[in-house]
């Protein structure tokens, strides 16, 4: 599991040239353009990157919620990014994938209030939209409320900040019975079904960021398919 000590960097990481993956599952692909859109009109302005990690057409390589969940892990504890988003119809199903992995703290995320204080009060480092679930006339405009609330919050700082210190306290006990209950990522992604695997990371994106990142026995073995 992450320690708090390597948390804080990821923070104040946050605020400069971050590495953020879309990650679109198969049911909700025809809306990636949309999202897309919104995302990097809204993280560019504070300096960040954005990599389409998912699906981005129907044409591409299947990818359902949990390997949604799954590719978001292996991003995540590569190092490869910096932050997830992602989402399925409801939001629900991604959310709960993700956070079925190591390293992962995802928050399901419908209006810019959640965003705000996912970030500020639960300090993860992915999060869920429902992109089918309410979603019609206008919902790029909310696509976006919510992409500002989150990139101009100050992760970890606490809402309200009377309540700081209890929050943070939280945050880092639920760290540590994460790192308790999860297996390393390494060992997970050795014994899951291999072709359920192969099939979530064998997609260009994801190997063009893999290989950037810094060597490990994760990266090799990912990079074995």
């Amino acid at each position: 599991m992450v320690e708090r000590k390597e948390q804080k960097e990821f923070n104040s990481f946050f605020g400069d040239n971050m590495k953020i993956a879309l990650i679109n599952e198969n049911s909700q692909v025809s809306k990636n353009n949309i999202i897309l859109s919104a995302l990097k009109e809204v993280s560019e302005t504070y300096g960040h990157q954005v990599i389409n990690a998912g699906m981005t057409t129907s044409e591409d390589k299947n990818l359902t919620y949990v390997q949604a969940g799954l590719l978001t892990a292996i991003l995540l504890n590569t190092r490869a990014v910096d932050f997830v988003v992602t989402g399925c119809g409801t939001g629900e199903g991604a959310m709960l994938a993700c956070n079925s992995f190591p390293n992962v703290l995802c928050g399901y995320i419908v209006d810019p209030t959640d965003a705000t204080l996912f970030a500020r009060v639960n300090n993860g480092n992915a999060i869920s939209l429902p992109f089918a679930k309410g979603f019609g006339w206008g919902s790029e405009l909310t696509l976006k409320a919510i992409f500002k609330s989150l990139f101009e919050s100050s992760f970890g700082e606490g809402y309200p900040l009377e309540r700081a210190i209890p929050e943070q306290t939280n945050k880092k006990i639920l760290d540590e019975i994460k790192r308790i209950s999860h297996q390393d990522m390494l060992t997970i992604v050795k014994t899951i079904d291999q072709q359920f695997l192969r099939d979530t990371i064998d997609r260009g994106n994801v190997k063009e960021v893999l290989r950037a990142v810094e060597e490990s026995e994760l990266k090799q073995y990912l990079l074995r398919f």
